[in-house]
């Protein structure tokens, strides 16, 4: 799979908002303040992760069917990719 610029920069915001929480940390701010900050960069990790899954299986079904092999298997295999990433 070729990972475009869009992912990748997503990426990019996650370790920014990962360099905030650290900074946040090191003043010692509000532990609440932390937790949100944490539970943003997980759910924009897992929305990331849905994104390239998604792509990716876009572009293996679309091979197998001009392939004629059948995409069930792969299908499972994004949902396996899915429910390991939670």
């Amino acid at each position: 799979m070729k990972y475009d610029d869009p992912i990748k920069n997503r990426i990019k915001r996650i370790e920014g908002q990962i360099r905030g929480i650290l900074k946040m940390m090191e003043e010692d701010k509000d532990c609440k303040d932390v937790i949100t900050q944490l539970s943003a960069v997980k759910s924009a990790l897992d929305r990331t992760i849905g994104v390239i899954v998604s792509s990716n299986l876009v572009d293996c079904v679309r091979n197998a069917n001009e392939n004629g092999q059948d995409a069930e298997d792969l299908v499972k295999e994004a949902v396996n990719l899915l429910v390991k990433s939670r």
